[in-house]
C-alpha cells in the first residue's frame, strides 16, 4: 500500500487497531485497514525531514538523498558503496547544508578532511563508518591539490566496490611487511564544481541550487534539532538492520546498467525493502538522475556566474525578446566592453563552450523559429529567469531622492 492509511479520511497519524487487526468501525460501517510498509513510513518521515533543511533541485534528487543516507545504516550487505557527490556551480548553494542533515542521519559518519589517511584506513571495519568529506573541491579542484591529496581520491576510488584493500608497508625497521587495509566505505562529498571524473563516476550526483526568492528552509541549530535526528538514525537503523540477511545477495532488477547500476544497487535494495511507493520511486529517480548525468562534460572554468549576468544584460539591451539566436548571443556577448568572451578560449567564445557554461543550471540551446521565419539555434529567455533569479539577482531599485522612506 502506497502513503497512509486509506478508509479513515485522515492523511497521517497512528493507525487505529482492532482485535486481531480485523476491521475497524469509524462509523456505522466496519472498515478494512491496510497498514502502511513501516519502512515505507520511515523513509517518508526522512524525506519530509531532510526537506524542511535543504531545498534540493528536484524531487528525485530528495528521494535519493533519503535512500542513500537510509542505505549507509546497511553496508555490510553491500557489493558497492555508494558516493554522494553534492555539487553546485557558486557557493551558498546549500551544499554544506545538506552535508550537516547527512552528518546527523548517517550511520557512524567519519570527517575526513582533519582526519589521517591512517587514521581513516584504521577506521574502516566489516561494518565501515560513513566518510564525509566537506569543501571537496580544495582537495582535487587544482591541479596540486590533487597531487597532494591522491592517496585519498585512491581510497575512494578503490572504496566503492569490496575487496579493494589498500596495501601500505607497517612494522618498525626489520619487521616492517606489507598490510592490507579495507577500504570499502559510503562517503558524501560536497564542494563547487564537478570533482575528479573517477569520483563522479561512481557517485549519486546532485547538482545543488542557489534558493530562489521564495523558497525558505527551517535553520539547523545543533542544540535543538541534533537529537530528533539522531532518534529518526536509530529508528531508521533499527528497521534496516534486522533486513541485511535478506538483503545479501539480492539482484534488483535496475533501469541503468553497468557503473551506474552498481552505484544505485543499494538505493534500490533498500527501497524494495520499505516497500510502499518507494521501489517505483527509487527508479524513476535512478532513470531521471543518471539520464541527466550522461554525456555530461567537464568544463572545468570559473565563469558560470558571469556568462549568466552577461546573458541577461544582453537580453535587457536589445529589449528582452523572448529568444536570441545563438550566433547573436555570442556576438554580443563579445562586443561587451571588460568582458572576457572575445578572449574565452582559443579564439573567443563559441558555441560550445557557451553550451557548457550553462549546461550545470539546466540551460541549453534549441532549434528556434524567429518572427522573420527565420529558423536557427538560440536560447529562449524563459529558460533563463530560474537560474537568474538564484544566481545574479537583480539590485534593489535605488530610492528617489525625496521618496519616502515608509
Amino acid at each position: 500500500m502506497d502513503g497512509p492509511v486509506t478508509g479513515t479520511g485522515v492523511a497521517d497519524g497512528p493507525v487505529p487497531s482492532g482485535p486481531d487487526d480485523g476491521p475497524v468501525r469509524f462509523g456505522p460501517e466496519a472498515v478494512p485497514v491496510v497498514r502502511a510498509d513501516p519502512g515505507a513510513v520511515l523513509l517518508d518521515e526522512l524525506r519530509s525531514t531532510l526537506a524542511r533543511f535543504v531545498v534540493l533541485p528536484s524531487p528525485h534528487a530528495l528521494d535519493a538523498v533519503t535512500l542513500w543516507v537510509a542505505a549507509t545504516h546497511g553496508q555490510p550487505a553491500w557489493q558497492h558503496a555508494p558516493r554522494l557527490a553534492v555539487v553546485g556551480p557558486a557557493k551558498r548553494c546549500g551544499k554544506s547544508r545538506l552535508l550537516d542533515i547527512v552528518t546527523e542521519t548517517v550511520h557512524d559518519p567519519l570527517i575526513t578532511v582533519n582526519a589521517s589517511l591512517p587514521a581513516v584506513f584504521r577506521s574502516i571495519t566489516e561494518d565501515p563508518p560513513t566518510l564525509l568529506v566537506d569543501e571537496a573541491d580544495t582537495l582535487f579542484g587544482t591541479s596540486k591539490a590533487a597531487e597532494r591529496n591522491e592517496e585519498l581520491r585512491g581510497v575512494l576510488n578503490a572504496g566503492h566496490q569490496r575487496n579493494r584493500p589498500a596495501v601500505r608497508m607497517v612494522g618498525n625497521g626489520p619487521d616492517m611487511r606489507p598490510g592490507k587495509f579495507p577500504t570499502f566505505a559510503m562517503a558524501a562529498l560536497a564542494g563547487i564544481g564537478d570533482l575528479p571524473d573517477t569520483i563522479m563516476d561512481r557517485s549519486v550526483v546532485v547538482r545543488m541550487r542557489r534558493r530562489a526568492p521564495g523558497e525558505s528552509v527551517q535553520p539547523f541549530r545543533s542544540a535543538l534539532n541534533t537529537k530528533p535526528l539522531h532518534d529518526l538514525r536509530d529508528r531508521v537503523a533499527d528497521w534496516l538492520r534486522p533486513l541485511l540477511p535478506k538483503a545479501v545477495g539480492t539482484l534488483p532488477a535496475m533501469p541503468v546498467t553497468d557503473h551506474a547500476a552498481d552505484t544505485w544497487e543499494p538505493l534500490v535494495i533498500v527501497a524494495d525493502l520499505a516497500g510502499g511507493h518507494w521501489p517505483a520511486t527509487a527508479r524513476a529517480a535512478c532513470a531521471a538522475m543518471c539520464a541527466h548525468e550522461a554525456g555530461l562534460d567537464d568544463d572545468g572554468d570559473g565563469a558560470k556566474i558571469r556568462i549568466l549576468q552577461d546573458i541577461r544584460t544582453v537580453f535587457t539591451a536589445l529589449g528582452d525578446p523572448p529568444a536570441l539566436a545563438t550566433a547573436t548571443l555570442l556576438a554580443q556577448l563579445r562586443a561587451l566592453e571588460e568582458a572576457p568572451w572575445a578572449e574565452f578560449g582559443v579564439s573567443g567564445l563559441t558555441a560550445r563552450g557557451l553550451q557548457l557554461l550553462l549546461k550545470d543550471f539546466g540551460v541549453s540551446s534549441s532549434n528556434i523559429r524567429f518572427p522573420d521565419s527565420r529558423q536557427a539555434k538560440g536560447f529562449v529567455r524563459n529558460d533563463l529567469l530560474d537560474p537568474w533569479r538564484r544566481y545574479c539577482p537583480e539590485p534593489a531599485p535605488l530610492q528617489a531622492e525625496g521618496d519616502s522612506a515608509a
